[in-house]
């Protein structure tokens, strides 16, 4: 005879006990999106009541893109500030990057660049307790807002937690800049919100995972973004930033109301990681999160068809082969993809895909042929 299940306890029996739950949520307090808002950085770092004295953490090539002209817009607004020339998000990189930040005395950061200067100055703040503001230069992925960072390592790559931008100025003019590509990825990586929220309820349904209907209407509502105005976003045109912009922007803040990646990231994310460890020369995230995104909504039984559609429209991988990766190495991270994150329930359950069964997914969804 199967066991019972346990006696439900606290208010839901009907027995007064101490309420012990907590959680912090934090959000920008200032996010200027559009032409030319870059200008603005100076007065902004004055609103937030920074200390005099800051450091820009950049790349070789976004510092010549933003990062040279961010730090002269905040000397120029009476600013003391140390420019960190900073390379990939690896957990070394962040070492070195903080022991500069913190020699420099910097009272807060900005972070100038892409995805990997973004995410290093996010853990570099979460460890010196500064606040920092994010100057994105290109639109690849939603951690523009978001309180997770990626860190690469030789084969792995590990998603933490971090610090929180205080502000977001996203130039549209210093974006549109950028390779066309980077942003047609981020579109991708707003998209498969839709498969990782499907995957959310489905957690909540089977494993009673906690679950937050706000996140996941502002993570459904990103996405649905990109999907209704998927036409207007097109290479070397600034109004396609500024419509992609907003929804990466909003995916982020849907994390911090969840406390956790699950509004965004879902077993589309983990096919990516797997793809990661996998691949010889895997691909752009967001590129192989909507792909991902394409065979999950087929096993969840919603409109693949429409998502593929969306995403060839924008001008987004839907197939390995666009990936740049083999089918092999397709299957095989299908096949792999439900232990990246085991405590993470998704469509892919316990135990994963079949070989068979990823073959026949990747076939009929035309991700490999």
């Amino acid at each position: 005879m199967a066991p019972l299940p346990p006696p439900v306890k606290g208010s839901a029996a009907g027995i007064d006990l101490p309420f012990g739950k907590t959680r912090a949520m934090v959000f920008p307090r200032v996010v200027l999106a559009g032409h030319e808002v870059l200008t603005e950085l100076g007065s902004t770092c004055r609103q937030f009541g920074f200390a005099n004295r800051g450091a820009v953490v950049t790349g070789p090539t976004t510092a010549a893109l933003a990062g040279d002209r961010s730090a002269q817009i905040l000397s120029e607004s009476g600013f003391e500030v140390e420019t960190i020339v900073a390379g990939e998000a690896t957990e070394e990189e962040v070492a070195r990057v903080e022991q500069e930040a913190a020699r420099s005395k910097a009272a807060f950061l900005v972070a100038v660049g892409g995805g990997s200067k973004i995410d290093i100055t996010k853990v570099v703040a979460d460890h010196l307790h500064l606040p920092f503001v994010s100057v994105p230069t290109s639109a690849a992925h939603d951690g523009i807002s978001s309180p997770r960072a990626s860190l690469h390592g030789a084969h792995t790559t590990n998603s933490i937690r971090a610090a929180v931008p205080l502000g977001i100025i996203a130039d549209t003019a210093v974006i549109v800049r950028a390779p066309y590509r980077l942003l047609a990825s981020g579109c991708a990586d707003v998209l498969s919100n839709l498969t990782a929220v499907l995957d959310w309820k489905l957690a909540v349904r089977l494993r009673n995972e906690e679950y937050s209907s706000t996140a996941a209407t502002l993570s459904e509502y990103s996405a649905q973004q990109i999907m209704d105005q998927a036409p207007l976003i097109k290479p070397n045109l600034e109004e396609s930033v500024w419509i992609a912009i907003r929804p990466l922007i909003v995916a982020g803040i849907a994390m911090s109301v969840a406390g956790s990646s699950r509004p965004c990231s879902g077993s589309e994310h983990l096919f990516s990681h797997a793809l990661d460890r996998v691949a010889a020369h895997p691909s752009l995230h967001g590129e192989q999160c909507g792909v991902g995104a394409i065979m999950m909504m087929y096993l969840h039984g919603g409109d693949w068809h429409r998502l593929r559609s969306t995403l060839r429209t924008i001008g987004a991988p839907t197939t390995a082969h666009e990936l740049g990766v083999s089918n092999e190495e397709t299957i095989n991270a299908l096949v792999a993809a439900h232990t990246i994150r085991p405590e993470r329930y998704t469509i892919l359950g316990d135990s994963g895909l079949t070989r068979e069964a990823a073959e026949r997914l990747a076939t009929v969804t035309g991700v490999v042929g």
